[in-house]
């Protein structure tokens, strides 16, 4: 891959990875509209360290919060860290669980042009629907189980491209009446086992395969992804303080009738 696209591609990655646009949207689109081909399986597994690190470094103080929870756990005590380490597991059972159980050759069948175009127009005036019509009356400390597990099972939508695993863990979010700011938090929050989950699952297939070497251009694509990503969530928080999803939604409702012409057009 030349180093051009290589750039490219983890910067469009690590930017869309968070932003509730689509990050596969995104990956499907730039290669046919350059003309490049796949990205491959070690440049995936470096974006996805990259973007992983991103979350990590901006939410450090609830990582590290996190963590003395699950220490009080280990120990037999229930803290509010503790509680939200639980939730975010609550919220990932469902789509490991569907991971596991989905035919890999049903998903790779959703990987078509068309299909990440409908789901990028329909999940985005979802997320207007659902940021339009519900309150925010509720912030995080406020969420129980029940909340973590349907936030969960809409994250199992992600599972088919064009979803955009933060677009529907935060529409899920909102849904419920959690405020902008975090249902953000909480989705992001979700991400950190589900990126590590499949960075691993990504990186025993690369290492079974034989083509695990760690080159200059694969550490380049780590780094752009780990600092466009971190740059997107500064963004997007910052802007969820003073304003609404639509912006987000006006992007998605345009790429996908993008997506969706070209898919069409290529079909005749």
């Amino acid at each position: 891959m030349a180093t051009i696209h290589l750039v490219v591609l983890a910067i469009v990655q690590g930017i869309t990875e968070f932003l509730p646009i689509s990050s596969s949207a995104h990956l499907i689109l730039v290669p046919v509209v350059f003309g490049w081909p796949d990205q491959g399986l070690l440049l995936d597994v470096a974006v996805h360290v990259g973007s992983l690190g991103a979350v990590l470094v901006y939410f450090w103080r609830d990582v590290v919060a996190m963590l003395a929870g699950l220490l009080d756990l280990v120990r037999g005590r229930l803290t509010a860290h503790g509680v939200l380490v639980g939730l975010v597991i609550a919220g990932t059972i469902p789509v490991v669980i569907a991971g596991f159980l989905l035919d890999g050759r049903l998903l790779e069948a959703f990987r078509d042009i068309r299909v990440i175009g409908w789901t990028t127009l329909g999940f985005g005036i979802l997320l207007y629907v659902a940021d339009r019509w519900a309150g925010t009356l509720r912030q995080l400390p406020d969420l129980k189980l029940r909340d973590a597990v349907f936030i969960g099972f809409a994250q199992m939508l992600a599972l088919i491209p064009g979803t955009s695993r933060s677009g529907i863990t935060m529409t899920a979010a909102r849904m419920l009446g959690i405020e902008r700011t975090d249902a953000a938090r909480f989705a992001l929050l979700l991400s950190m086992p589900t990126i590590l989950g499949a960075g691993v699952l990504q990186g025993a297939d690369l290492y079974a395969a034989g083509d695990a070497q760690l080159t200059g251009a694969v550490i380049m694509a780590m780094a752009l992804a780990f600092v466009s990503a971190l740059v997107a969530i500064a963004v997007m928080m910052a802007w969820l303080r003073r304003a609404t999803f639509t912006p987000f939604v006006v992007y998605r409702v345009v790429l996908g009738v993008i997506l969706l012409v070209i898919g069409y057009a290529l079909l005749d």
